[in-house]
């Protein structure tokens, strides 16, 4: 796939990246040899093979859920503009 000025103009003002006219060449280059090599991953045969989402096998190891920290409520709350019931109180933003 090769791209043009143009393209590239459009995707720069997509990404909301201001590129100057005289760089627009040079990325239409750059970004068509980037498609093109993506466009070569899709001739693999990828048939049998299983998804991976990582190269070694592993198990994500897991704790036990105990609170281990807290109960600083009168603490936190001392920093609290305005306060009540234990809760911090925040201006309504929503009619």
């Amino acid at each position: 796939m090769s791209l043009d000025r143009a393209t590239i103009r459009s995707i720069a003002d997509l990404a909301r990246i201001e590129v100057p006219e005289e760089d627009l060449d040079h990325l239409a280059g750059e970004l068509s040899g980037i498609l093109k090599f993506v466009e070569q991953l899709a001739e693999v045969n990828t048939d049998g093979v299983a998804p991976m989402t990582s190269v070694v096998e592993m198990i994500t190891p897991m704790r036990e859920d105990a609170v281990t920290d807290g109960g600083y409520v009168d603490k936190i709350l001392a920093n609290a503009p305005e306060q009540a019931d234990g809760f911090f109180v925040v201006p309504k933003v929503v009619e």
